[in-house]
């Protein structure tokens, strides 16, 4: 293996800022798109709730995955 071939840095960032992004549409489609369309179908609230716990998932193993075992299995 190529020793330093990831940045493990920028992934972590980048996991991280994707991770709370999509969060953020998740919540905000849940809570604020009611209100301005109407009622949501059943699929896009399984969308919204399902892209919540995505980003919260994404969120909290980014740092694990890219900041601490990654590097050290290099």
């Amino acid at each position: 293996m190529a020793h330093g071939r990831f940045d493990y840095e920028k992934l972590t960032k980048v996991g991280v800022g994707s991770g709370l992004a999509l969060f953020a549409v998740g919540a905000f489609g849940t809570l604020v798109a009611p209100s301005i369309v109407g009622p949501l179908p059943a699929w896009e609230q399984t969308l919204f709730f399902d892209a919540e716990l995505l980003g919260v998932a994404l969120t909290l193993l980014s740092p694990f995955v890219f900041g601490i075992f990654l590097p050290l299995t290099e």
